[in-house]
């Protein structure tokens, strides 16, 4: 399975999975126009689009969501999200819940699992390649992992998971103090420490593939993240590179 981080942040957020001639986006947080130049950039025309997961309706996941007209891609989101999702025409909707699995083509199976985020009905996902017999769990925008998302995750080989912000360098940044309470809160994003103790319970040194991404520009650095994982996960006895692969995007 072959991961494109196209966008992620705050200013959007855009992944591709593809397997083969199959391939699905995870969100669709830029212009349109961004969205296929940055598809043409790593090799996949925007008619491959077999799928759109969309995992809640800020901003910052749906801006470029009319992309799924222009190519009539069905998109799937839960039911509480199409309430905010403006632009999909009626007949491409596809409302998915928690526990839920969907078959996209030939190629992906697709579960839902719910998160906790500041939206209707936000959703984590586990995209598998039924041929290739490879799994990767995509949790972003979360305030908490539960038992219950880590149940849905575990025994994946990718595991795409936001480390959004530092606590420290959230409570003396410039943000108002409601907007720092809405971060660090348990419907807002997960720390550095938040995503190293969920990686801890979900990583068994078999060589996954980490990728740490919605970092905040403002509340964190990426050697932060990093060092934070790489720490938790080497008490366990697991070492970069030789347990399991960790790629920080910023």
């Amino acid at each position: 399975m072959e991961v494109n981080i196209l966008a992620t942040g705050s200013y959007g957020n855009c992944i591709t999975l593809k397997s083969g001639d199959s391939c699905i986006l995870i969100d669709a947080g830029i212009a349109k126009t961004k969205i296929e130049k940055r598809l043409f950039d790593v090799g996949i025309r925007p008619d491959e689009i077999e799928t759109i997961l969309i995992t809640h309706a800020h901003g910052d996941h749906i801006k470029g969501v009319s992309l799924a007209n222009k190519y009539r891609i069905p998109v799937y989101a839960g039911a509480g999200e199409w309430k905010t999702i403006p632009g999909v025409d009626e007949g491409l909707r596809r409302t998915i819940k928690a526990g839920e699995t969907a078959g996209i083509g030939f190629t992906f199976g697709v579960t839902a699992f719910d998160t906790h985020h500041d939206a209707m009905q936000p959703l984590g996902y586990v995209i598998e390649d039924i041929i290739n017999d490879t799994k990767c769990a995509v949790c972003l925008d979360t305030g908490r992992v539960d038992d219950y998302m880590l149940h849905a995750m575990q025994g994946c080989d990718i595991y795409i998971i936001e480390a959004n912000h530092e606590p420290k360098m959230v409570e003396t940044s410039d943000y108002p103090l409601s907007v720092q309470t809405r971060i660090l809160s348990d419907i807002g994003h997960l720390s550095n420490q938040q995503t190293a103790d969920a990686l801890n319970r979900l990583i068994q040194g078999r060589g996954e593939q980490i990728y740490l991404t919605h970092l905040s520009h403002k509340n964190n650095l990426p050697t932060l993240a990093q060092l934070t994982v790489e720490n938790v996960l080497r008490k366990q006895g697991f070492k970069v590179e030789k347990h399991y692969q960790l790629e920080v995007i910023s």
